[in-house]
This record gives C-alpha cells, structure tokens and sequence, in this order.
C-alpha cells in the first residue's frame, strides 16, 4: 500500500494530469491513496474571491467565474464530449461558492474562507478521478473530510487523530484492494461537518496523515525539483540533490522555511517509520530523496532563504526583565494573530524575533504588542540560515550584505541582513 501526493503545478494543465495518469499507472491500479492538491494556482485566486466578497473590494462572481473558466478549459481537453457527467459535477462544486457569495457576509471570514478555498481541492480531484475512470483505473474518488477530522480553528485545524485514525483504518484497506483512491489534501471537518482547511500548502500533510493511519509502505510527494535541494533554484545558480535525508534534518529544514515539504508532514512519518521520497513529476524515472530514520549528517550544506522580514524588538515600557510571564504573553500575541516565528533572541530586557512581512495582521500583531510594551520594528530584510555552515558559506551569501541579527549553534547558522548602502 502506497500513497502518492501530487501538487498543484504537476495538474496545472490538461497535459500535466495526463502526465499525472501515466505515473499513476506505473504505479500498479490499486492500493495506491493519491492526495492531490488545488490545480495551478486555484487556491490563490479562491482566496482572492473570498476577499473581495468579505472586504467588498471588487467583484468576487467575476474572480469565481476566472476559476471556472479555467477548469472549464482543462475539461474540454481531456473530455470532448461536452455531455460528459463530469461537467456538471464541477458546475454544481462550484454553485456551492455561488450560494456564499449571493448573500451578506455574515460569518466570520476564517469559516467563509475555508468552505471556498476548500473547493479548489474538490474540483482538482474530481477531475483526475473521471479521467482515470475514462482511461481505465478502477478508481475510487472520497471526500477527504469524511476521513480527516479536525476542531473548529478554521484556516488551521488541528487534526483528532484519534477519530481520523479510527475512521481510515476502519475503511480505506478494503476500498484500496480494489483499485486506486483519489483524494483531496489541505481539508477537514469540524464534529458539525463544516469544511476546515489545514494551513496554507498542507497538502503534503494530508498525504502523511493518510500514510500514517493506513501504515503504507510509503509516501511519495512529486514535484517540479529532481528531490529535496541544498538551497532554492531562485536563489542559487548552483544546487545540489541531497539523495537521502533524516528526519531530523528534514524537520529542522522544513522548521527553518524550506518550502520543498510541508513542515508538519515529518512528524507523523517518523511516529511509523514510514520513509518519505520526494521525486520530480517531470522526470519520474530519477529516484529523487529518501527522507528515513538514518543517522546520516547533511552530506553538504544546506541554504534556506526568506526575503521580505520584519525585524520586531520588543521591551517591557518599564524596562523591567524579559521573564516567562512576559514571554508567555508576547508567544501567545503571536499565535493570536497567526504570526510564525523566523528567529528569535532575548536579552535581559529585550526580545527580538524576525517574521515574515505579511501585511495587514502584522500590523495588527503591532497594535497589540504596543499596549503592553515599546516596540521597534525594522522592515525590508532577508533572512538566511545555513544548515551545516562553515565560514566560506556565509562569505557566500554575504556578498553585498549586512548583519542586522546572528544567531549561531553547533550546526546552523541564522543571518538577519539587509543589503549594504549603495
């Protein structure tokens, strides 16, 4: 028993889920889970939908209707004939934003963002599903939020792996023997059936989920990058393929903003000892890497970039310590207003951490911050840590650069910089 994950780019086009089918079918046509995600980039306009209809600042039916028309496009491609019964599936998927869009905002906009962003998962799958059926895979399509329950925080549910675990075992075994499943990620269900999301890219962690409760064989997440790479192809000229990687390493990486994995896939992988590979959907022949319980070091380091930080220093008003009381308060400040933490360094009176510049709620995090405490904040920067660094590394990324923050251990290095005064 296997389960594949398939991300956005690998079904952005009519040719590319063709693609997907081929690789599917290499793969045997049962007991196989495929989790796949929104097609392209579904999710981001989904959620551009959703602002304009809460905010009122443009109009939400014609962003929806740009979503249409591109799944519209893709069906027509792969099914000619125009009475297809999948087309009026995707049309009455689509109805379902339609109904939320006809009347007032009334709730609040965390739910209504996730019972339309969820949508673009639910079409994707759809699609693939009856293209199987078409080509002949004895194919299953489920809807992942009768399997993957989670509480009522919407936009970032936290799974009740006790309940989902129960429910996956309990059914999915017998359905896998008999063919191929096509699922969606990135969704759950609250205890009253509403629709919740994962967190932004949790695909990657529906698929561990999935593989985790089924106790696969292992998962396979297929991308646009030959395996997981020493930095990011935007970045440097040159990379490397890291062939195989700990769990702890890739833990650390995925914690310290590598994006090439979900950062809660691991966990749940690890807990089983289930071995992860990450391998190219567009050249599915080369073996990719193998995330394991090995105790091998990162053969070469490794480079994670993050541009577009905030430098926030934070004090207490009467400069009294930084202690666990205030600590406490300024973590839970943070979580309140959905800001992640890049890096962090206290002092005795001070505490300072880099975030990403995600507008509007970083503003808000200020506010809130500003009741309590003086707060300085320096925007503009780059955030670059090095796993396994030694000092031609950080010559390396330097050049044209300076030091605003370091942070150094045994292992990593984090440098806070803003490029040097012309």
């Amino acid at each position: 028993m296997q389960v594949f994950k398939f991300g956005g780019a690998s079904v952005k086009s009519a040719d590319n889920i063709k693609n997907v089918a081929t690789i599917i079918e290499t793969y045997g046509k049962s007991g196989l889970l495929v989790v796949v995600s929104a097609i392209g980039k579904t999710t981001n306009k989904l959620s551009d939908v959703v602002d304009r209809y809460f905010y009122r600042n443009g109009d939400a039916f014609a962003a929806l209707a740009e979503v249409r028309e591109e799944h519209l496009n893709i069906l027509h491609d792969l099914f000619p004939e125009p009475t297809h019964p999948i087309y009026d599936d995707i049309m009455n998927t689509l109805v379902e934003a339609e109904w939320i869009l006809e009347e007032e905002p009334q709730d609040a906009y965390d739910y209504i963002y996730d019972q339309i962003v969820s949508l673009g998962e639910l079409l994707s799958t759809k699609i693939i599903a009856a293209y199987c059926k078409e080509i002949g895979f004895a194919t299953r399509w489920i809807d992942a939020r009768n399997y993957i329950f989670t509480d009522n925080r919407y936009m970032e549910g936290t799974v009740d792996w006790s309940k989902t675990e129960d429910k996956i075992r309990r059914e999915l075994p017998a359905i896998l023997e008999k063919g191929i499943i096509i699922t969606q990620g990135f969704i759950g269900s609250t205890s009253e059936n509403f629709t919740t999301t994962l967190g932004r890219e949790g695909s990657d962690y529906s698929a561990a989920i999935f593989a985790s409760c089924l106790r696969a064989q292992d998962l396979t997440i297929w991308k646009d990058v030959p395996g997981v790479l020493n930095a990011d192809p935007k970045w440097f000229n040159e990379t490397e393929l890291i062939p195989e990687l700990s769990y702890k390493d890739a833990i650390e990486l995925t914690y310290y903003g590598a994006t090439v994995i979900h950062p809660k896939t691991i966990k749940p992988l690890q807990n089983t000892q289930i071995p992860l590979y990450v391998r190219s959907f567009i050249d599915p022949q080369q073996p990719g890497t193998k995330i394991c319980a090995t105790h091998e070091t990162l053969p070469i380091p490794s480079f994670i970039f993050k541009v577009n930080q905030v430098l926030v220093n934070i004090q207490p008003l009467d400069f009294s310590f930084i202690v666990e009381d205030n600590l406490g308060h300024i973590f839970n400040t943070f979580h309140q207003n959905r800001i992640k933490v890049n890096m962090m360094h206290n002092s005795a009176i001070s505490f300072s951490v880099s975030i990403d510049d995600t507008g509007e709620n970083v503003w808000k995090l200020m506010e809130d911050l500003q009741k309590r405490y003086k707060v300085d904040v320096a925007s503009g920067l780059e955030l670059i840590t090095i796993r396994y660094y030694n000092q031609q590394t950080i010559d390396r990324v330097l050049i044209d650069k300076e030091i605003v923050r370091e942070l150094k251990d045994s292992y990593t290095c984090q440098m806070l910089v803003k490029k040097k005064d012309e």
